[in-house]
């Protein structure tokens, strides 16, 4: 049984890391850290409850510290559990800068604890499906790529941290580039150049809501080019998935219904997650339409967001490969910062310039 410390339990805790923690054989949420409030307590009244990262660590039976928080908060958390031996999931971004999650990384072989960041968006039911089509090589060549996460919220979240320019890595192409960006890398590989612009659609906005990103690739995949896009202000969503090729297109609509369960009441809170769990209905199932070939739907892979927990586990406990690799961290958080870089200087940058705006 792995024991788990969870510090931090605000959306991200409560959501995407408490309940998903407890739906995995072999894991046990042991303790939340909470600084104030009951909620933890109230939900989960079998679970200590500490009130301070040193609290928590003072249990030398917790294995790994799982860190929640506000993204300006990333380093310092994740170097404290990894300087008192733990092992350590770090909720996207990895950090506000790369030397930030490179030094976390060293850190990390030195003590010889693993480290990873929580990219559940890997194991949503399309990028499965994605992942399927494209091994299969029924588009041919891919020339375009596309994923979109598109929204309607006229209004900023009220005392927000994620929407006030005085907080490091704020921003939606904080929050939601790195789910796309690690999804189209794993995909694709690492790009020659990246252009990006970050901005805002809404007056009321202090930081970027809404992004592009366009990452281009060198031979043998110069025809590709691959476009990340967020809005705020679609409130008709356009398509999830965009994909070209040379023999033919696959578009797909709606979003993992994984997300909505586990943020709506019906929450998962054991084991029993349902037999059905992660699966999605047909009208939302993605089309697939080849050269010369009736246009056919192609059901949905099932999601299961326990499968990034289970992997850390068997890591843990069998030395088994991290999905989610430190290189792999390094690299999406490249790809982050670069563009910031490429929007904030209004030019295309090479994958081989320094991310950090402070770097030499």
């Amino acid at each position: 049984m792995v024991r788990v410390g969870l510090i931090g339990f605000g959306t991200a805790g409560q959501a995407f890391h408490a309940p998903v923690l407890r739906g995995v054989q072999g894991m046990e949420l042991a303790c939340v850290m909470q600084r104030t409030g009951t909620l933890a307590q109230e939900k989960y009244p079998e679970v200590r409850v500490a009130r301070s990262v040193e609290e928590l660590l003072a249990d030398e039976t917790i294995q790994l510290c799982v860190v929640a928080t506000p993204n300006d908060s990333h380093f310092d958390l994740a170097r404290a559990c990894l300087l008192a031996g733990r092992h350590v999931v770090v909720d996207k971004p990895f950090a506000p800068t790369l030397r930030e999650a490179q030094e976390l990384v060293r850190l990390a072989a030195e003590r010889q604890r693993l480290i990873t960041v929580y990219q559940d968006r890997r194991w949503d039911g399309d990028f499965g499906t994605i992942k399927r089509i494209l091994s299969s090589g029924e588009l041919g060549t891919v020339t375009e790529y596309e994923c979109r996460y598109d929204r309607f919220r006229l209004q900023p979240k009220a005392n927000a941290w994620r929407e006030r320019p005085d907080q490091p890595a704020a921003g939606v192409l904080f929050d939601l580039g790195p789910h796309v960006i690690d999804q189209a890398l794993v995909l694709f590989g690492e790009p020659r150049a990246i252009t990006a612009s970050a901005f805002c659609q809404r007056e009321s906005s202090r930081v970027d809501d809404a992004f592009d990103v366009c990452l281009e690739y060198s031979a043998p995949q110069a025809a590709l080019r691959v476009m990340l896009r967020a809005r705020i202000v679609a409130y008709s969503p356009g398509p999830h998935f965009l994909i070209h090729g040379t023999n033919g297109s696959f578009v797909k609509y709606g979003m993992d219904p994984q997300e909505a369960h586990l943020r709506g009441p019906n929450c998962p809170q054991g084991l029993d997650w349902g037999s059905d769990w992660g699966e999605e209905p047909e009208d939302q199932w993605g089309t697939l339409s080849l050269v010369d070939k009736p246009s056919r739907k192609v059901k949905t892979d099932r999601g299961d967001y326990r499968g990034f927990y289970a992997n850390v586990r068997d890591a843990i406990e069998k030395n088994t490969p991290l999905d989610v690799t430190p290189e792999q961290a390094l690299r999406t958080m490249r790809a982050v910062l670069l563009a910031h870089k490429s929007s904030r200087e209004r030019r295309t940058v090479d994958w081989s310039e320094p991310a950090d705006s402070t770097a030499d």
